[in-house]
């Protein structure tokens, strides 16, 4: 085994470098332990650069273009670089976000991916929901809060029947049906607010339906951390009806702010509500309807005042280090010595 206490080693991350706010990068670089250097992800860097361990997220992100010709040539990379990966020794861990790409690709970027998923040797899963095939490959690594990140930030008090959804707004999240959804609840006690930067087409359903709609409005844009913990401690309730959900930053940045939300129930969500304790999230089987979310709300005032939701294994430190031995073991996987 080799020792953990001192053993340097230098991973490349498939992801652009720290912007200082709420990315997933950022919580990962802070809370790595000093024995871990991190590079970030350019083809230079992969192809010719000097690393121990290759860490991939969104694996569709690295091959994926708009135009066919750049999108070919980055498969061409990719099949280099899982040559080199090979040749070297270098091993391949992979953080598993999703159970499939939000948008479909082609068949020959599916063999890219199914090319690059051979050659990994270890797969972290951030709930223990996530199948892994072989399960020898799979490492669980769960998804950590965002406690320490907005501490200093000043929160509002929430405001009565403030509904809310933030985050990228893309065409699986359901917005389109939350906004139909929140139309048909009569009485102005209740608000809808969007905030989030759209994607091609979604800004202008969304700004149509607030046109018709007093009670609705949106930010349409990139939020601050700041500008989004007041929107996130302004709500009663958070909504995020997506039609497929496994993992979601968004809902831990929720719970986060102790602040209660209504989600889908999938395998993943309802391990976590178990996780955190009553009466913070809400499932809901099938399509959201506006039952549904008029329940939940009286439920949610039922429910009253209660402890802040337990994240205590959701400490980055603590999933840094995790990281790090996962790193040290693809290592040993891959027969490799780092000195």
């Amino acid at each position: 085994m080799m020792n953990t206490g001192t053993t340097h080693i230098t991973v490349l991350q498939s992801l652009s470098p720290p912007d200082g706010t709420t990315r997933y990068v950022n919580q990962v670089v802070e809370g790595a332990p000093d024995a871990v250097t991190m590079r970030f992800f350019t083809w230079r860097t992969a192809l010719l650069g000097r690393y121990d361990v290759l860490h991939v997220h969104w694996p569709e992100l690295l091959i994926r273009a708009p135009r066919p010709v750049k999108a070919r040539l980055r498969r061409g990379a990719l099949y280099a670089l899982l040559l080199r990966a090979r040749l070297q020794h270098i091993p391949i861990v992979r953080t598993m976000h999703n159970l499939a790409p939000h948008e479909a690709g082609a068949g020959a970027e599916t063999r890219a991916l199914d090319a690059l998923d051979a050659r990994t040797a270890l797969v972290i899963r951030l709930n223990p929901t996530t199948p892994v095939e072989p399960e020898s490959r799979a490492v669980t690594i769960l998804h950590g809060h965002y406690r320490d990140r907005f501490s200093d930030m000043p929160r509002p008090d929430s405001i009565s029947g403030r509904i809310l959804y933030f985050g990228l707004i893309r065409p699986y999240k359901g917005v389109e049906t939350l906004l139909q959804v929140f139309r048909a609840l009569p009485g102005p006690d209740l608000t809808l607010r969007v905030v989030g930067r759209p994607s091609s087409g979604l800004g202008e359903i969304i700004t149509a339906e607030t046109a018709q709609d007093a009670r609705i409005s949106s930010v349409l844009r990139f939020v601050s951390d700041e500008e989004l913990v007041v929107e996130v401690g302004g709500c009663e309730l958070v909504v995020l009806p997506y039609r497929e959900m496994h993992n979601s930053g968004v809902l831990l940045v929720t719970l986060s702010l102790d602040r209660p939300v209504l989600v889908p129930s999938t395998p993943s969500n309802r391990a976590l509500a178990d996780e955190v304790g009553p009466d913070w999230i809400y499932l809901y089987d099938g399509e959201l309807t506006p039952e549904i979310l008029r329940g939940t709300l009286e439920r949610m005032r039922a429910a009253g005042s209660r402890p802040r939701p337990r994240l205590d294994d959701r400490d980055w430190n603590t999933l840094g280090l995790q990281s790090y031995r996962t790193y040290l073991r693809a290592l040993e996987l891959a027969g490799r010595s780092i000195r």
